[in-house]
Parts: structure tokens; sequence; C-alpha cells
């Protein structure tokens, strides 16, 4: 397919955008710009799912039209909560006024404000979610809230965000502590009163709070940079920081100094949920981060691997994907889409770099981060037939239209793989980067050159597929647009490992189990030896195609209930794989629907998992120099 970042391409703005703003124009003619919007959040009513929204927005008479957020930065997607907002009225010196919907755009709203009327007053409730992707789920619990700010107002059309001023403002349970990046001007009891901020920075600010709250202060000794991790949770024993955790997060902001050179932002906040009642994901902020996860996180043996995997990846994005992001990723206001064919850069590079971070700041081991390498190597290699009709570049491209989509099948479809096939892609630059100058620079010079400059606060610096490529030739000449070409239309079968082995390393795949397999859901992983993901219960996750058991029959969303004559347990499917090494055959018994089948299935080489290996006669570039602390 072709690609998007070609020389023509976002030279001049679309015609739709021209209209779109046009239109938008005309219709914000009666909002007045002589003061700022004064935003209050209700939050007191947050244990019940209840945020109230009053807005005091300066009006003259006129049409207005007002926007609820459409396209959430960091979301990729059209996917603002608008199904939450209830209660919608409006008021002008204390008599109700009308407003309708746009019969095209269910995010805007169109008003006629009457003569004499200077404020306008909109008052509205948000329903705490209980389901749905990122911000639009669950966000509230009986002892904690994260306010994300898109999901609480509404905005003029006609002005950019940056130049659209909110004063906002936030009332908490009785008790309640917070934390965000939001500069704060008072507190008075329970309400907090924020200064004056563009929408942009406010969108871009969210608040933890709760009954349960602890800060810790993460600042390396020596940078006059103030950094801290905020956690909210819904016990005392949940928020808790290990002094070794705590350490290594340390380690992580001087570590993050030492790849970028600079920092873009006043101060910096980790925002840390820790509850099994919101949804669990990380969404990036330019001086925060909004990450969550189940409660019993820092209280487990695990901690420090769950939070090199979510953590570092969201900071990064404060660099990539904040400060620098692709031009077509940066529109004027929340309602115009976006063009998403460069996230293999936005979400690639910051995951290539984050999970890098996560092992330099000791987070994660190397051992860990090999493993990584190897799973995503044989997830992207026989574990995604996909690859051989759907290149890259689709799968960031087709982002907006797939957000959110049910699971299963995701071998043959694809899904978000430019994440980690962008952690193979970066690496492949990393070792390109190296050899072409003689050793000489890395990675590191080109996030140096391309995210560095003067700390001017958090500030916005767009490029385009072009100047990336002239970047890295700035630090490496090589014929990077056709590099980038190759891998992102590719339709090979292959996974792009040529990174690996130039780092000194490959995957190999023996019978010895893989402790912590990544994103592996519990049950029974024979995705490289029968090509099925099992549930405990024999639900099955996944079955690859054209693998022994797709062959036999058996595809996502059946059930295995029998294992040779026997009833289904991980453990008898475990032995029956095993016993596929000595040439015994192996039956399985599944449900599709109401419909009991029986799979003969033809495989006889017992379990198979990936690991990495080092490659004889090539030195390990991977651990001396890219995993090396700096």
């Amino acid at each position: 397919m072709s690609f998007a970042g070609s020389p023509s391409a976002g030279s001049r703005a679309p015609r739709w955008l021209l209209a779109v703003t046009a239109a938008a124009l005309l219709a914000g003619a009666a909002w007045a710009q002589n003061s700022p919007i004064a935003l209050t959040l209700d939050a007191r009513q947050a244990p019940i799912k209840i945020v109230k929204s009053d807005e005091a927005i300066p009006v003259r008479p006129g049409p207005l039209t007002l926007y609820y957020p459409k396209w959430i930065p960091g979301e990729h997607a059209p996917d603002g909560p608008i199904v939450n907002l209830t209660g919608l009225k409006f008021t002008g010196n204390g008599k109700r006024i009308a407003w309708r919907r746009d019969l095209l755009d269910v995010f805007t709203f169109h008003l006629t404000i009457p003569a004499g009327v200077h404020v306008l007053h909109a008052h509205f409730d948000y329903l705490e979610p209980s389901g749905g992707p990122y911000s639009e789920g669950a966000s509230a619990t009986d002892k904690l809230i994260i306010v994300s700010w898109n999901q609480n107002l509404l905005y003029p059309a006609g002005t950019p965000a940056q130049q659209i001023i909110f004063h906002p403002r936030l009332i908490l349970p009785r008790g309640w502590k917070h934390g965000t990046a939001l500069p704060q001007l008072a507190r008075r009891g329970e309400t907090i009163i924020f200064k004056p901020v563009a929408l942009n920075r406010l969108v871009d600010s969210p608040v933890i709070a709760g009954q349960y709250y602890r800060a810790y202060n993460i600042t390396p000794p020596g940078e006059p940079i103030h950094h801290e991790i905020d956690i909210v949770g819904d016990s005392l024993a949940a928020v808790q920081l290990q002094p070794a955790l705590q350490k290594d997060l340390t380690n992580l902001v001087y570590q993050a100094g030492k790849l970028f050179g600079a920092r873009h932002y006043r101060d910096y906040h980790f925002l840390f949920t820790v509850s099994n009642h919101v949804a669990h994901f990380g969404l990036e902020h330019h001086e925060s981060d909004d990450s969550r996860l189940p409660e019993d996180t820092l209280e487990g043996p695990h901690a420090a691997y769950a939070l090199g995997g979510l953590l570092p990846h969201e900071y990064v994005h404060s660099w990539n994907g904040k400060f620098r992001r692709p031009k077509d990723l940066s529109p004027a206001y929340y309602e115009a889409p976006q063009e998403t064919n460069l996230l293999w850069v936005y979400e690639g590079l910051t995951d290539f770099l984050g999970n890098v971070l996560a092992t330099r700041s000791g987070l994660w081991t190397q051992a860990e981060y090999h493993q990584w390498i190897a799973d995503i190597s044989a997830e992207l290699g026989p574990g995604r037939p996909g690859r051989t009709w759907r290149p890259l570049l689709d799968t960031a491209a087709a982002e907006p239209g797939e957000s959110g989509f049910a699971p299963g099948w995701l071998n043959w479809r694809r899904g978000v793989d430019y994440y980690e096939e962008g952690d193979l892609l970066w690496l492949e630059v990393d070792t390109i980067i190296h050899r072409v100058t003689g050793g000489r620079k890395d990675i590191d010079d080109f996030c140096h050159y391309f995210y560095g400059g003067p700390n001017r606060g958090p500030q916005l610096k767009t490029y385009t597929f072009q100047q990336l490529v002239a970047a890295l030739n700035h630090v490496a000449p090589y014929d990077w647009a056709a590099f980038f070409h190759r891998r992102l239309d590719s339709l090979s079968p292959r996974a792009p490992v040529q990174g690996v082995e130039a780092a000194g390393w490959k995957t190999v795949y023996t019978a010895q189990p893989v402790a912590a397999s990544r994103g592996f859901r519990g049950g029974v992983n024979a995705a490289y030896s029968l090509g099925l993901e099992l549930g405990d219960n024999g639900q099955v996750y996944d079955s690859i195609v054209g693998s022994p058991a797709f062959r036999a029959g058996i595809t996502s969303g059946m059930q295995v209930v029998g294992v040779n004559g026997k009833k289904f347990t991980p453990q008898d499917f475990s032995n029956a794989l095993q016993a596929t090494a000595r040439r015994q055959p192996m039956t399985l018994l599944y449900l599709n629907d109401d419909y009991y089948h029986t799979a003969h299935v033809h495989y006889f080489g017992g379990p198979r998992y990936p690991h990495l290996a080092r490659e004889p006669g090539i030195s390990d570039f991977l651990d001396n120099d890219i995993l090396r602390s700096r």
C-alpha cells in the first residue's frame, strides 16, 4: 500500500479541515473571549459514580456551538464517552436556554444566546462507567476517582484548544487527598482551586484522588526538576511503595534524563492507581501519566516487573508523543480526525525505549528483557500469519476504526502490532546506527538530537515522516526512507528479527516452559506447538490459522472440554502435549456453540516455548550497550 508519509502528504490543509474550521468559526460567534471559562467539578458523589459539572461561559447574543471532546489525545480514536453525559441543561440570567444536538455529530450542541445574556451556565452529570476502553472505562470506586477533564466539559467551537482558557475547580469527598501536575492556587476545605489554564493543558492534566493516597519523591540527587509518584488505591496497604521500588523509579527518572539529554516539563507526576475496580491501562500526558493496575500490584513479588512494563512507556511519551508528535496527530481541537499512520513511531519507538529504560533502571532484569524480545519475536513470526496479508503500516492507519474490538482471531486479523513490532523495528534502527557509524553512535544520540533542546515547559513540536528521516540521517547517514518502507509494507511471514540478530541474539524454541510469558492470561500456552492459547476452563483465546489445532477444526471462541478421553484440566492438557514428543497422538473434545466435536490433532513435536539465545560469533551489542545503565 502507498505510504502516507510521502513528500506531498501534509503539505497543505485537507479540504475537510478547511470546511470544518470555517463552519466552526461561524458557529462559535456568540462566544466572548473576554474572560476564562469557569469550570467546577463536584466529585463528592464519586463513590456512587456521579460527577457534576458546572461551567460559566462568557457569551454574547447569537448562535453558539459547543463541543464535547471527541478525539482524546493518546487514545487515537473518536472515543470520547459522550454516552455518559446526562442531565444537560443551559441557563442564562436564570432562564433556561434550549439546545439541540447536531444531526451529523452527536458530540456537537447548538444554542442561540438571547439578548442580554453575557454568561451561559452549562450543567450536566457525568456517569462514571463500568466498562469501555481507556479513560472511557471505570474510573471511580468507593474510595477513589481518576478525573479526566475532557469527560466533564464542553467548549466553544471555532477556536484552537490552546487559546481557550479555563479556570477549574474540583470538589472532593471529605478527607480525600489528590495528586496532579496541574498548578494549584489554593485549597479551601474540600475545594481545590487551580490556576487558569489553556484547554489543551487542562485535558492533558488528569487528577487522581482518594481516601488512601500517598506521594513519594523520586527526584534523583542533583536533579533540579521535581518528580514524584502519586499513588491512590482502595486500601492503605495498596499504596505502600517499598524502598527498593522507590530507588528503581528514581533511577528511571535519572536514566531517562541520560537517554534524552533534556526535559520538557515543569515537573512530573506518575499518577498511579491500584484497584481491582477501575479499567487497567496507561495513558500518557505531558507532565504526568494515568497508569492503572490491580490492587495488589505493589504487594506482590513481581511489582518491579509490572511497573517496568507500564510506567517507563508512559513516561517516554512525555518526549515522544507529547513534546514531539506527528503533525497529523496534532489537530487544533478535539473534533478534528487524526491520521494515525505514524503510530509506529509514536507508540512503537516509545515501546522500545520504555522497555530499554525499564532494564537500564533496574525495574527489569536483562533476562526479563530477553524473554520479552523472544516472546514478541515468536508472536510476530509463527504466531502471526496475519502478517501475510496485512502490513504493519495498516495496523497503524486503521487504529481509529479498530479501537476496542472483541478478542479472538488476533493472529489472523492482527491488532495494535505497531507497539510490539515497533520494539523489533527500532531495535534494528539502533543496530544500523551503531554499524554505519562504526560504533561511535547509537539510539541515544538520535534521542538527544530529536528530543533535545531547552526546557520551555510543556510545548508541542510536530514532525513529519520526512523530518524524522532527516533527523536519523543527521545522526547516521543511511537510506532510512527505503528501510522504513520495506519494514512497514512487508508481507513476510517471518518476524522482523534482523535487529535482534545484529545485536548478537536469536530466538530459539525449547520444551522449557516460560515463567511469565508476555501477556499470557493463564491456562495453557501451546501457541508454538499445537497453535492454541487456552484459558483455565479450556476456553480458546486464540487458534493460530494454519496450525495443527486449526487444521483439526478448533478456532477462537470454542472450548476444549476433554483431552484424550478425560475431562479437560490444564495439567492433563500439558501432560498430553508432552506425550506427543513420544509419538503419542492427541485427541481433543471441544464445544462449538451447543455441539460437541472430536478433533484428532496431528502433531508430534511436544511443547515449544520461545527463548533468546546468543548468536555465536557476533558481539553482544544488546546487553553490553543497549541495555547497559548510563
